[in-house]
């Protein structure tokens, strides 16, 4: 299960250290208003897809608020059917989608996950609904 901080539960951005810290930036800047997850991370997690409207508490590294998010919108599809829309919205600076495919795909791999064209991801639209 994913930690719950004040009643609501937590959205982990990246991994730890230098990318979290970086991607929480964007998110609080307004920056980055989506970020894509592996669906099969929801059932090893034992957790519920998101909703709209939902609101979830972006934390740093060591479970500390920084801010909330909301929710507008969750789509499931295969990773080659991520859209440049929502790939752009993700505010990290891909020049395109092929660049966003690469570097969503190796930091997967690199966590040990095997990212295929049909691969199901978790696409989520947020936007920031306030502060700690």
């Amino acid at each position: 299960m994913w930690p719950r901080v004040n009643g609501l539960r937590s959205m982990e951005l990246g991994t730890p250290g230098a990318m979290r810290a970086e991607l929480n930036a964007l998110a609080l800047a307004g920056r980055k208003t989506a970020t894509t997850g592996l669906l099969a991370d929801y059932a090893e997690e034992a957790e519920g897809l998101e909703y709209p409207g939902e609101r979830l508490a972006l934390i740093d590294d060591d479970g500390r608020l920084v801010g909330v998010i909301e929710i507008t919108g969750v789509e499931v599809k295969p990773f080659a059917e991520v859209t440049w829309e929502h790939a752009r919205a993700e505010g990290e600076g891909d020049a395109s989608l092929e660049e966003w495919r690469a570097g969503h795909r190796g930091y997967w791999e690199r966590l040990g996950a095997r990212v295929e064209e049909r691969t199901p991801v978790v696409c989520l639209a947020f936007r920031l609904a306030g502060g700690p």
